[in-house]
């Protein structure tokens, strides 16, 4: 540590930078997303209000004014959140449709595993609810994957060139929800056949898997459809 320098800041920063951290932590506990994604926003404003924060000190003012001159340049938590929360509800929903094209196609290997795995008696004695509701699984798991590619499409490449559409992190936070809640039915229908069939250990672990992957995913359609819910700019 150079001398004079205080025994809070980081290396590369001046003494005296309270209300920059002050600013930062406003901010940190006003925003929501993916941790990664808020970490590396964080750290770059951070950034960006010590180095105002070193031209004014330079310019002579003394460290704390400097810091100070900084955060009101940078702007007021109220005017800044809104266009960073868009950032992050943005990435949280591409989290969220990754999640879902990465899982959703599990839906379909799931019930299909019951009939090759060549034991047909479990997916006859299945109840007649469960079987009609699991028929329907391959429809949810297309249509979730097809639009879980087109928003990391849209949020993507595409977003060079187009605007992400407004609601589109919320149309991605209830289909993931869809998922999940699917995902949780293969899950009952994979223990019901794993307790009529003979090959049960198999599809016991891939009921394990499902339920598994219903908790991911429902974890990360909760988180955005918070993010979505929050205030953002247009």
């Amino acid at each position: 540590m150079s001398p004079g320098a205080h025994p809070g800041a980081r290396p590369g920063t001046m003494p005296g930078m309270r209300p920059v951290e002050q600013h930062v932590a406003a901010l940190t506990a006003a925003l929501h997303g993916p941790d990664k994604a808020k970490s590396r926003l964080l750290a770059e404003m951070r950034d960006g209000l010590v180095d105002t924060a070193a031209a004014h000190a330079d310019a002579g003012a003394d460290d704390e004014e400097a810091a100070r001159l900084a955060v009101r340049e940078f702007g007021t938590v109220d005017e800044l959140v809104p266009g960073c929360q868009r950032e992050l509800t943005v990435a949280q929903a591409r989290h969220t449709a990754r999640t879902v094209a990465l899982t959703a196609p599990f839906l379909v290997a799931c019930w299909y595993l019951v009939r090759a795995a060549g034991d047909e008696r479990a997916a006859r004695q299945l109840p007649h609810a469960a079987r009609l509701l699991a028929g329907h699984l391959a429809l949810v798991a297309t249509l979730a994957a097809l639009l879980a590619a087109a928003t990391l499409a849209a949020t993507g490449t595409l977003a060079r060139r187009l605007p992400t559409p407004h609601r589109l992190p919320l149309v991605v936070a209830w289909a993931g929800t869809t998922a999940s809640a699917a995902m949780a039915v293969a899950t009952l229908a994979l223990a019901t056949a794993a307790a009529l069939a003979t090959n049960w250990p198999l599809l016991a672990a891939a009921g394990a898997l499902a339920a598994a992957s219903h908790a991911v995913v429902a974890t990360s359609s909760r988180a955005c459809r918070r993010c979505a819910t929050l205030p953002v700019t247009a």
